[in-house]
């Protein structure tokens, strides 16, 4: 991915396919997640952000100035953020094999 997020297409969603099961049962390996680079940041969404030089599909708590990323699957390390500026995007829909496996998250 193009860490570049500078230009005129920085604001414009993109897809891209989750790989592994770090945030099962919500969404699995294979699922296509659409993110949304100016989407409203709450605790408790979905995001892309900037972590160890890569980037990591996480779920977002916020606490107070703290922003958090956590894994839907047990076990797995907290990740703490540098700040909101690490944040690439929010998910925006999910969508699968099967239709039943499309959702919006807004």
């Amino acid at each position: 991915m193009n860490d570049d997020l500078s230009n005129c297409s920085a604001s414009e969603p993109f897809a891209l396919r989750v790989i592994g099961d770090d945030m099962t049962p919500e969404f699995v390996d294979g699922h296509v997640i659409v993110i949304d680079p100016g989407g409203k940041l709450k605790s408790g969404c979905y995001v892309i952000a900037k972590h160890d030089g890569g980037m990591i599909f996480r779920q977002l708590v916020i606490d107070g100035t703290q922003y958090r990323l956590i894994a839907a699957r047990p076990g797995l390390p907290e990740i703490l953020l540098g700040g909101i500026e690490d944040i690439v995007g929010v998910v925006s829909q999910r969508a699968g094999k099967r239709r039943s496996e499309h959702k919006r998250y807004d």
